[in-house]
């Protein structure tokens, strides 16, 4: 199976000068692209002179992480696209036994690597961790994460097992899968759009895993730090657009009314805590949620399915009530 590392960046000469040698020296078997999303500095000049074994796709918008990989895959014809972020460091061996594993199931249709934390290499890091779950209301978390809670890797997660969503810092996904699922949505822009992905992956029938054999090193928030309100705008109503998009029936509308008391939770825990941007994030994300909603409501109708989609009813409940912190206590 032919396969392609594409890397987007945006204004990312430093991040390009620290992870790509990594992956250069340890992706012999794929070929290497790195999507420039229109930036406005030196990176693409840098590729050109520093890496020519690399090939350069220059996207003529930043449309974020969404329309920016729409953009880029849509003329490559390698079997697998593994959509890897530019603050990865990856390792000796780290694509052959995902690969494998998609030689050996032709029902496999994505994947992940253990994602490890870059500046704490012996924990889990955020975005990924080793696999990625919802509950009922569409919150994410991870077997190795659950919230901020960050599990130190003991070989735990040494295993190969099913997961329901595969983190988009280091995304296994077949071309033909990708593309049939209708790609990522743009709408999204950062943040979940791997998660809308995946839960349109299952619902064709897809199997997703993570593989631990195969573990890479992630930095985290190098586009938008975790501090950043931005990104508490688009986790928040990121969750609530891919709940309307995928969810069938009448019980949505109870789980967005749920969903709506937690975030206003949420949002006065910010004020309390001094972060008055973040609140202002989370009020501004519901603005745009329902300024986005006639348009999920005409995608709702071509996507929503009864695929049950979580394991759990509750994260809330469990990590903040019942104290369950890690995967292992309940999960």
């Amino acid at each position: 199976m032919k396969t392609a590392v594409v890397i987007l960046n945006w204004n990312g000469r430093k991040l390009l000068e620290e992870f790509l040698p990594s992956v250069v020296a340890y992706s012999t078997e794929a070929t290497i692209y790195v999507a420039d999303n229109a930036s406005t500095d030196d990176s693409v000049a840098y590729l050109t002179t520093q890496f020519p074994m690399v090939k350069i796709i220059q996207n003529k918008r930043n449309g974020g992480y969404a329309q920016g990989y729409n953009d880029a895959l849509q003329h490559l014809t390698e079997d697998i696209f593994v959509l890897l972020n530019s603050d990865v460091a990856v390792t000796p061996g780290w694509l052959p036994p995902v690969i494998a594993a998609f030689q050996e199931n032709p029902e496999l249709v994505a994947a992940q690597p253990k994602i490890l934390d870059y500046k704490n290499k012996e924990y889990f890091e955020y975005a990924g961790a080793a696999g990625g779950y919802i509950d009922k209301l569409g919150y994410p978390y991870c077997r190795g994460r659950i919230f901020h809670t960050l599990e130190k890797d003991e070989g735990q997660y040494n295993d190969t097992v099913n997961i329901f969503w595969a983190s988009g810092a280091c995304l296994f996904i077949r071309r033909t899968a990708f593309w049939e699922a209708g790609a990522l949505d743009a709408h999204f822009f950062a943040h979940q759009e791997e998660i809308d992905l995946c839960w349109r992956l299952h619902a064709k029938g897809g199997h997703i895993k993570y593989i631990g054999a195969s573990h890479v090193f992630h930095l985290g928030g190098a586009t938008l730090a975790v501090a950043n309100p931005k990104k508490t705008f688009y986790n928040f109503r990121n969750t609530l657009l891919a709940l309307v998009k995928n969810v069938k029936g009448v019980r949505l509308w109870w789980l967005l009314f749920q969903r709506m008391i937690l975030d206003g939770v949420a949002a006065f825990q910010f004020v309390f805590q001094g972060k008055i941007h973040h609140f202002v994030a989370v009020f501004k994300a519901h603005l745009s949620f329902y300024r986005l909603l006639p348009i999920f409501l005409k995608k709702r109708k071509i996507h929503a399915t009864n695929f049950k989609y979580y394991r759990i009813n509750n994260i809330v409940w469990r990590y903040f009530v019942l104290k369950k912190r890690t995967f292992s206590k309940g999960y």
